[in-house]
Order: C-alpha cells, then structure tokens, then sequence
C-alpha cells in the first residue's frame, strides 16, 4: 500500500458514492449509462471470486465487498427501482456493450499470466473495465448537456485510474521485479479513453459553465 494506491481507492469508492447519491436522492439515473453499469457489474463478479478463497486483509475484503454490492446494487435500481428507471433514457443508450465481453475474454484466453480460472477471469476484468466506459461516454456525448453528478462521478472514475498508474510507477521503482504488462497495458488504454472527458471537464472548470461534450 502506498499513498498513490489509497487514493486510487478513495477516488474510486467517491465515485460510487457520488452515483449512489443521485440515485439515492434525487430518485434519477439521467445521463447515466446502464450498459457502462452491467458492465462494470460483469467486471467485479469475475475478478473478485476469490474473495472467500484468498485473504489478503481486511481492507481488501471491505473494498470488495463494496464495489461488489454497489454495481449490483446500481443496476438494479437503474433496471427495477419504479422511480428510477423511469429516468433512464433508453433510447439514448444503445451502445451494443455486450460486443465489448466476448473479444475481452478471448484476448484473455490467450494473453494472460497463468492458464487457471482465476488467473483468465481476472486478466478478462481488467481487459473489461478498460472498455467499459465506452457506452457512458457515448451518451454523454449524445445527450450533451451533462448534470453536476453525473460529471463528477466519470471524472472521479477517471481519475481513480490515473492514480493507480502513478501508483504502478511507484512499486516499479521501489520494488524489485515489479513488472506487469497486462495490467498496465490495459489500465493506459482506460485512461486514455477519458483524455477527451477530461479536456472539457477542465474546460468547463475554468470557464465556469456546464459541462457538454461535442456530439
């Protein structure tokens, strides 16, 4: 653990906290991607089986747990909640995301560290997460006008994997053989599918006005 990785952690829980707290309290999803979510449901299921096989620490255990019962937690109310769902804007989102899992668990049928169940599942979720995003960024850009939250929430996103970078550079240098390409590969790619998020995020910051995306 290192301060890169904490708040990698912390960013990534404050995500899910700000999502939930729209949902929660404004009773809408608007602008919120449920294919982005059921994949991201799809990404936590597959990489954290071994959570009643493999302890590590209570820390790791709790972070699971949460991020577990929030995806699924998300979805569901996007999907089943009677006010909730009526917010979400189906017609908007219909990136075929179910696209995105196949060719993610090929490349990790054959690109991976150990032939094991668990070794191709998690190399699978991290090939996963890096496109996930995708169909939240697509109907960002199809509705344009972006509410605070739902900003917040993909920046926050964002950024939690930034510091994860950071925080690989940081191991690299200060622990021997620290070397994991597959991980690193796949977390690069999923920051720089927010590069252009990110540019009008700041935009929007600094001129303070509301955030759109070009369509």
């Amino acid at each position: 653990m290192n301060i890169f990785r904490l708040a990698g952690d912390m960013t990534h829980l404050a995500s899910v906290l700000v999502l939930l707290l729209k949902i929660h309290t404004i009773k809408s999803c608007a602008g919120v991607s449920l294919k982005t979510q059921e994949l991201y449901a799809i990404v936590f299921a597959t990489r954290y089986l071994d959570i009643f096989t493999h302890y590590v620490s209570l820390y790791n255990t709790v972070m699971k747990l949460i991020f577990l019962g929030s995806s699924f937690s998300i979805v569901w109310y996007m999907r089943h909640h009677k006010i909730v769902k009526r917010s979400y804007d189906k017609d908007q989102d219909t990136f075929r995301h179910y696209f995105l899992v196949l060719p993610c668990l090929l490349l990790a049928l054959m690109i991976h560290e150990k032939f094991t169940i668990f070794e191709v599942l998690w190399t699978f979720s991290l090939f996963l997460e890096a496109v996930a995003i995708l169909p939240q960024l697509v109907l960002l850009q199809r509705t344009r006008n972006i509410d605070n939250l739902t900003g917040q929430y993909v920046f926050l996103l964002g950024a939690y994997r930034a510091l994860y970078i950071l925080n690989w550079i940081y191991r690299y240098f200060t622990e021997p053989h620290y070397i994991h390409w597959i991980t690193w590969v796949s977390g690069l790619v999923q920051t720089l599918l927010y590069a252009d998020f990110f540019y009008y995020y700041f935009q929007s910051w600094k001129n303070n006005v509301k955030l759109q995306l070009p369509a």
